[in-house]
Order: C-alpha cells, then structure tokens, then sequence
C-alpha cells in the first residue's frame, strides 16, 4: 500500500521561504515520476515541479527561478523549497507520485496516481 506523508506547510510573509517534504511508503520515489501540485480555493489543481526517475526536473512558469525540486534516495523522501514567496502562492500543496517514468514528466496531475494529504501553505503581504 502506497502512502504520502506531507510535512512543511505553514503561514509565511512574502518574501519568505519554506521546504515541504513528504516521505514514501510502499513507493520507490526514484523509480517514476513525482512531483508537487497545488490547490487554490475556487481553482483548478495545479502542476508546480516534478522530477523524473533520471532526476530530471519541470517547474511551472510562475515558480521557476524561486521554487526547487529534489529527492532524498536513502530517506525515500521528496522535497520542495520554496523561496520569495508570493501571496498568489497560497494553496494547498499535495506531493503526488505516479506509474510512469522516463526522462520528462508531465505537469498534468492525471497522470499520477497516488497523492498525499496535502499541507497548507498560507504566504500573506
């Protein structure tokens, strides 16, 4: 049984940093394609960053330049810092892993499978 733990969010002023982190059980993070999405309240789930099993990265236009993506093989763990945050930042981030895997990985949160409880992240002005 899959399970995705996530940890990190939290409310931060703009301009701020924070590093969300969610540990694997059941799944090899570097084995297929995972990754971060978001949900804002009345929006769509979003693509942010994700990362292939060749360690390959793909970040969403509005978090390129401030938001990293990176995978701790020994601790099975998936992590994303995020730096000068913005209030349009705000969401609910969930970390998502998928069956797939190859150099690229979509943005597009139908193509993953299993998804984590999701942590809030809250960046006020």
């Amino acid at each position: 049984q899959v399970q995705l733990v996530e940890s990190g969010g939290g409310s931060v002023q703009a301009g701020g940093s924070l590093r969300l982190s969610c540990a694997a059980s059941g799944y090899t993070y570097s084995d297929y394609c995972v990754g971060w999405f978001r949900q804002a309240p009345g929006k769509e789930r979003e693509g942010v960053a994700v990362i292939s099993n060749y360690g390959i990265t793909t970040l969403a236009g509005s978090v390129k330049g401030r938001f990293t993506i990176s995978r701790d093989s020994a601790k099975n763990t998936l992590y994303l810092q995020m730096n000068s945050l913005k209030p349009e930042d705000t969401a609910m981030y969930y970390c998502a892993a998928s069956l797939r895997n190859g150099w690229w990985c979509s943005l597009d949160n139908n193509e993953y499978n299993y998804w984590g409880q999701g942590t809030q992240v809250t960046v006020s002005s």
